[in-house]
Formats: structure tokens, sequence, C-alpha cells
């Protein structure tokens, strides 16, 4: 009889499979582009391989009145099906000023972290078009890989790289994301435990509740076969224990099945270590919201 450990164990090295071969770690080769005072912290703009032949652009934002020794969290930037910006709205160079999270949390004391996911912003080669997202889904599927294993290598090569600098405290790495971020936010933690809390926001929608044209599925987690060994919650459940916070919203569509996700992972979490709020509203990350999550990092990084 597997115990629940064994079912644990069974059910990632299941999921490892059908993600397919991660691309290979390579020396990180990173340096510093640029560096702007912005009051409170300082913002770098940097740069680090990720494939032998690939670059991350990203943004670290470093408070000026730090300890020696910072909590940092890692800004994984949304979706929205705008090409052109990834890493410059989190930071609060572009976009939508209530995607500034990276910014925030920077003025609150942390290092942040702000990457952009392959085929947004920098990383976007077809003119700020979906072709470079459908490009690098599709030739990986007809290979054996998947671009969900892609996307989860580079961020944890980003966690790679916040590990060498010296300001970070690397037993105090938290994770936020908004909407496809709020995804990553679900996956990145349960795949690298060096995260030590994580919050999901408008980002939990399983693969059930996404098989309708509404929603459907964001090609970065289109898996061949997922659902014959599970979902979602499944996912979820590989965190436990690490602190996570679900905010969802009740007419978002991407937040559907929510509570059910809850409930069906809270007793693999201490209680004090899973939280979910479900808020009115539809797909946002309101400053009561933003509150919230940043009140949920401060409870378990400082």
């Amino acid at each position: 009889m597997q115990t629940g450990v064994d079912r644990i164990t069974s059910f990632k090295n299941a999921v490892m499979r059908t993600l397919g071969p991660f691309p290979d770690r390579v020396p990180l080769r990173s340096r510093t582009l640029e560096s702007t005072d912005c009051g409170r912290y300082v913002r770098e703009k940097v740069e680090f391989f990720t494939e032998s032949e690939e670059v991350i652009p990203a943004y670290i934002c470093l408070p000026k009145n730090r300890k020696s020794k910072t909590p940092a969290i890692f800004c994984h930037h949304q979706h929205d099906q705008n090409f052109t910006l990834g890493k410059s709205e989190v930071v609060g160079l572009a976009g939508d000023p209530h995607q500034a999270y990276a910014a925030e949390l920077a003025d609150r004391g942390y290092i942040t972290f702000a990457p952009d996911a392959i085929g947004f912003e920098e990383r976007n080669w077809s003119g700020g078009t979906f072709e470079t997202s459908y490009y690098e889904l599709a030739s990986r599927l007809v290979t054996g890989h998947t671009l969900l294993a892609k996307v989860l290598h580079d961020a944890s090569v980003g966690i790679d790289y916040l590990e060498t600098r010296g300001e970070v405290d690397s037993s105090r790495i938290g994770f936020v994301g908004h909407s496809y971020g709020g995804r990553m936010a679900l996956w990145v933690p349960a795949f690298d435990r060096r995260i030590k809390a994580s919050v999901s926001n408008c980002g939990c929608v399983n693969y059930k509740d996404s098989l309708h044209r509404d929603a459907g599925v964001q090609m970065e987690f289109c898996i061949p076969g997922i659902l014959q060994i599970g979902d979602i919650e499944d996912i979820v459940g590989l965190i436990a224990p690490t602190p996570l916070y679900i905010s969802a919203a009740e007419q978002d569509k991407w937040s559907r099945g929510a509570q059910q996700i809850y409930d069906s992972v809270a007793a693999a979490f201490p209680q004090e270590n899973l939280k979910l709020k479900i808020w009115p509203g539809g797909h946002v990350f309101t400053p009561a919201m933003r509150k919230e999550a940043y009140q949920f990092l401060d409870r378990h990084l400082y």
C-alpha cells in the first residue's frame, strides 16, 4: 500500500515525465548593464545566460536601507496578451501601475527580481506578436519537449542568479505574480524548494475549468495528457508545507475553482501556511489585494 509520501512522489515523477527533458544548466556569465537611482532603491538592469546561446534580461531592485542579507522576491509579470511588456511593467517603467509590484515591494525593503519570460518584451523576436510563444511551444512539442519545462527552467535559473547576489538572503526568497505570474506562483515552488513563500493572484484556474473557449489553456501550460495524471490541485499539493497565498476574484475566469483547490490541499499545510481569499470583481490586482499579498510575504519572510 502506498503512503501519502509515496503518492506525492509518484505523482511528481509522473509530471516530470510528462514535462519532458529540461534544458541543461550553463554558467550564468551574468553582468550588470545599467544602474538607476529610484529614490529608496537602486534598479539595476542585468542579464545572465539560461542556455548556451540564450540570455535573460531582468531588473533587480536593491533597497538602499537594506541589511547585509535581505529577503528577495521573484516578481513574475502578467500575460495580458501584450507581448511587448514583461519586466518593465512590474518595476513600474511601463504599462499598468497596478502591476508594479516589484517597485512597491522594493519600497517596502525587499530585493525584487523581475526577468522577462520567454516570448515577452526583449525575449519576443516576432515584433511583439504571439508568434514567438506559438513557435516556442510547437517546436518543443514535436521534439518531445514542453514549453512549461523551459519556463520552469528559466525561473529556476533566475533563482540561481539571485543566489549569486551577495545582498540576498538565499534562505528567504519569495515569489509573487498576477495572471501568468499567478500560475507560475503555483508551479515554481512545487518544483523549486528554494521558494519559501508564494503569492498567486488571479492565476489558479485548473485544467478542467480551462476547457472552455472563454478561458482556454495558456500556451506555456500545454502539457500533453496532464489530465490523465492530475490537475492543478495536485501541483499545489506539492508545494506543502511552503507558505502559499491564493488570491482569487469572483468574476475572474482564471480564478475558477479556487475554493476547491484550497479544500483539496488544506490538510497538507500547517494552518498558518495556507491562505485563500476570494475578492469581489474581475481579473485585477487592486491596492487592497496587493496589501494583503505583501502582508503575507512579510509574515513568512521577515
